[in-house]
Parts: C-alpha cells; sequence; structure tokens
C-alpha cells in the first residue's frame, strides 16, 4: 500500500507566510495608533504552526514505520516462498525414496515366495534365493532410513513457512494501521492550512480532532507485535 511523498514543510512554510502576510496587513491596517501594543491577529493563529509542525513530525515517523513495515511484509513472504518450494523438494524425494522402499519389499517377499516353491532345488539355487531376498530387505531398509530425515527436514521448512507467513500478516497488519494514521494526519495538516487561510478557529479544531485520530492508529500500529 505505497503513500505519496509528505510534503509537509512546503505545507508549513506556505501556512507561516500567509500568517505573517495577514500580520502585516492587520498592522498596516492599525498603524495610526489603533490596537497600539496589542499582538496583531487572533491568539490561535500563532500555535496554528506549532501544532502543524507537531503532526507534520508524526506523520513522517508514521509513514516511515509504514513504509519499513511493508518491506519487512515481503521478505518474510518472499521466505516463505523459499520455504515452500525447499518443502516441496523433500517432499518429491521422500516420496521417491518411500517409493523405493516399498518396491525392494514388494520384490523381497516376491524373491521369498519363489523360494518357498523350489526348496526341492539344489542347495546352491536356495543360497541364492537367499542372497537375493537379503539384498531386496537391505535396499528396503536403506530406503526407509533414508526418507526418515527427508521427511523431517520437509517437516520442518513446512513449519519455517507457517511461521513466516504469520510474521507477514502482522507486518502488513501493522503497515495498514500506520499508513491509515499517515493518512488522517495528512488531512489535519491540510484542514490546519485551511484554518491558516481561512483563519476560521472550528477548522483548526477539526484538523486537532482528526490528527487526534491520527495518533490513535500510530499508537495502535507501534503495538501491533511484528
Amino acid at each position: 500500500m505505497p503513500e505519496e511523498d509528505l510534503e509537509t514543510s512546503e505545507l508549513k512554510e506556505q501556512i507561516d507566510q500567509r500568517l505573517e502576510e495577514h500580520e502585516h496587513a492587520h498592522g498596516h491596517g492599525h498603524g495610526d495608533g489603533h490596537g497600539a501594543g496589542k499582538p496583531p491577529g487572533p491568539a490561535w493563529l500563532r500555535f496554528l504552526p506549532l501544532s502543524t509542525a507537531m503532526i507534520a513530525v508524526f506523520a513522517a515517523v508514521a509513514s516511515l514505520q509504514s513504509g519499513g513495515s511493508s518491506n519487512e511484509a515481503i521478505l518474510e513472504k518472499s521466505d516463505a516462498m523459499l520455504n515452500q518450494s525447499k518443502a516441496s523438494d523433500k517432499w518429491a524425494e521422500y516420496q521417491a525414496k518411500s517409493v523405493k522402499g516399498r518396491l525392494s519389499a514388494s520384490e523381497a517377499k516376491i524373491v521369498d515366495v519363489a523360494g518357498e516353491s523350489v526348496k526341492d532345488l539344489q542347495p546352491e539355487v536356495q543360497a541364492r534365493f537367499a542372497k537375493l531376498r537379503a539384498d531386496f530387505d537391505g535396499e528396503a531398509n536403506r530406503y526407509d532410513g533414508e526418507a526418515k530425515p527427508l521427511k523431517e527436514k520437509a517437516e520442518e521448512f513446512e513449519r519455517q513457512v507457517e511461521e513466516s507467513n504469520k510474521r507477514s500478516e502482522a507486518l502488513m497488519e501493522r503497515h495498514h494501521r500506520f499508513a491509515f494514521s499517515v493518512t488522517l494526519l495528512q488531512i489535519a495538516i491540510a484542514l490546519s492550512a485551511i484554518a491558516a487561510l481561512t483563519r476560521r478557529r472550528p477548522l483548526w479544531y477539526l484538523g486537532i480532532a482528526v490528527s487526534v485520530a491520527g495518533g490513535a492508529m500510530f499508537v495502535l500500529g507501534a503495538l501491533t507485535a511484528a
């Protein structure tokens, strides 16, 4: 979920410039002594740039955290895909070894049956059947022994896939919360800018309220376990 680049510094400069213009205009309009000694413009306008700057700082931090969480989530998802590929390879090797083991065990049984049916043959022939049976039994045991660690390794890769997917989901949830926080804080900055240009205090209050909601989302994002 990409965010647009923040231009809060330029926006703050525009707010300060507008306030200075209003102050100069107010001062020139009352330069004949009216209102002498009184600060130009409403008092709340002096606090507006400060609040806007603080909101901009939180927006910048939230944007950084959102991007970092998104990148980490992508890396975790890549690790999950890689481990899934490794698990698939190990399962394929395990199945191949298992099939070979079963074939060897079946061949051993066939040789055993054949040997039982030719008991009256010469001892040398019976010995050859016995050796053949032993060879097939040995291959079956060998394949079974080789298949067991492959199965364990495949299961271990699958556990890593599950863990990586869980971490990726948590990081994406964290990313979404920070991204939502950035959006709310940008709206708050825009409202503050409009309040400065139109000199309407309710818009500034509304911007503060929206920034509080953005700060709450910021805290929720920070508390999200990665």
